[in-house]
């Protein structure tokens, strides 16, 4: 393959390349950086600039970049086996892979499946617990609940359960209706709690009016839990999810559990709804199952839930939904390694000290004039930059002051994307100690930088 300049490249990207949550015309007038390389937590442009991953190439990097082990497991499968439809047919990969997936996940859901992003899992645990209702012959159970501030990907029926004005508002027509629940988001919340504890139990009591009222034409309720990502890393106080379960259980109501980007060791568990032992009817994963390298998804259920799909030919009770790529062997193999990783690394013994270190320059952060709130839960963070502190007023979205920060950070070596005004920190599992402290010491000097402070 013959090497291209960075000019050429630029030019190649801004003529042809639309890219995602990206005003273009801005984009049209800047130099971007062109990645051609990754090692461990690093990324690396074609001029041979290195830049810390801490996004980790948005939420998906686990085990960091180019990890050996995972590059031989695709080798080895491209050799073998580069596609084969499950419509028909099996493949092993597949197979082993959703045992190896049952066998980590919440206990009680043991079935797997494919499909190839976040938004699509979602989707189809969606779809799922519509057409289960109409096999137990409750067809008025047809609407669901979702959370304010949630975002679930960006397919019609994924957005039509999120609760993002700015990125959803648009398609509303194009939507179905939702019954939306507040978010236990203490720090802007409306409720006028003073703590976060509080204002999750005025949450939950809402959420327990809206099932009283509507349980009867309730399928399921879709949630983000311990963290909803994209609304700005927003952490549930200790015990929401839980009750949030005990809630579906008392008023008959499917919970699908999102765990697309709070999955694979995020939270410091394998998965979110470990933390508090909670088993979801339906759980969708996505971005670190496959540790950043592929696409792939997986949409679990519990055998109830499957059970009332199955039924003679003729009863049509199929769940008719696919995707041409399900069960892609090669990103099975890719999954399968990253889950060898996990035991032969003991990856999830090694957060504990790093997520302390990060707690503690999470709480320097908060003597900055211009840090309103830090929010972290595992190895996910979220600094919000306000202009006045004591008013909690926000920086205007016109002034980028996140973008900003993200761009000073650049060049400190440090790749970041904000939310707004809230600045990520969502690095590779893997990073090392050394790497962490680079990071946060970067985001520091940024925020300084930017704010005056």
């Amino acid at each position: 393959m013959h090497s291209t300049d960075t000019k050429t490249l630029r030019d190649m990207d801004r003529t042809h390349v639309w890219h995602p949550f990206t005003q273009m015309k801005e984009w049209e007038k800047s130099d971007p950086c062109v990645i051609v390389r990754g090692e461990g937590s690093w990324l690396i442009d074609s001029d041979g600039n290195r830049y810390l991953d801490g996004v980790g190439s948005i939420w998906t990097n686990v085990h960091g970049h180019c990890k050996r082990e995972i590059n031989d497991a695709i080798k080895e499968q491209v050799d073998l086996l580069e596609h084969s439809t499950l419509l028909g047919l099996t493949n092993d990969k597949a197979a082993i892979l959703a045992r190896r997936l049952v066998e980590v996940a919440p206990p009680g859901l043991c079935k797997v499946f494919y499909s190839d992003n976040g938004s699509t899992a979602v989707e189809i645990g969606v779809k799922m617990a519509f057409q289960y209702w109409q096999h137990r012959r409750r067809p008025g159970k047809t609407k669901f609940i979702s959370f304010r501030n949630a975002y679930h990907g960006d397919t019609i029926g994924a957005v039509s359960v999120g609760g993002i004005d700015l990125f959803h508002g648009v398609f509303r027509p194009l939507l179905f209706p939702t019954i939306q629940a507040p978010s236990p988001y203490c720090y802007r919340c409306e409720c006028g709690a003073s703590d976060s504890a509080t204002c999750a139990m005025e949450c939950l009591s809402e959420l327990e009016r809206l099932m009283a009222a509507h349980a009867g034409e309730v399928a399921g309720l879709v949630i983000e839990p311990l963290v909803q990502g994209a609304g700005g890393m927003i952490v549930q106080p200790e015990g929401f999810v839980r009750q949030v379960r005990e809630l579906c259980d008392r008023y008959d109501i499917l919970m699908i559990a999102d765990e697309v980007a709070v999955g694979f060791g995020r939270t410091g568990a394998m998965f979110a709804c470990g933390h508090e032992g909670v088993t979801p009817d339906i759980m969708a994963l996505s971005k670190g199952i496959t540790a950043g390298y592929l696409p792939l998804a997986a949409t679990l259920s519990t055998q109830k839930v499957y059970d009332a799909f199955l039924g003679e030919y003729r009863e049509m009770k199929t769940f008719f939904h696919g995707h041409t790529f399900t069960g892609n062997p090669i990103a099975c193999a890719t999954a399968l390694a990253s889950l060898d990783l996990f035991e032969k690394d003991r990856l999830l013994e090694t957060l504990p000290s790093k997520t302390e270190y990060l707690q503690q320059r999470l709480h320097t952060l908060m003597e900055l004039s211009h840090v309103g709130d830090v929010r972290q839960c595992g190895m996910i963070a979220g600094i919000e930059l306000v202009r006045d502190k004591q008013t909690k007023e926000p920086f205007p979205w016109e002034e980028r002051i996140g973008v900003q920060v993200c761009l000073e950070a650049r060049r400190h070596g440090l790749f970041l994307r904000p939310l707004g005004n809230v600045i990520v920190i969502f690095p590779p599992l893997s990073i090392s100690h050394d790497e962490l402290r680079l990071l946060m010491d970067g985001i520091e000097v940024s925020i300084r930088e930017i704010t005056g402070d």
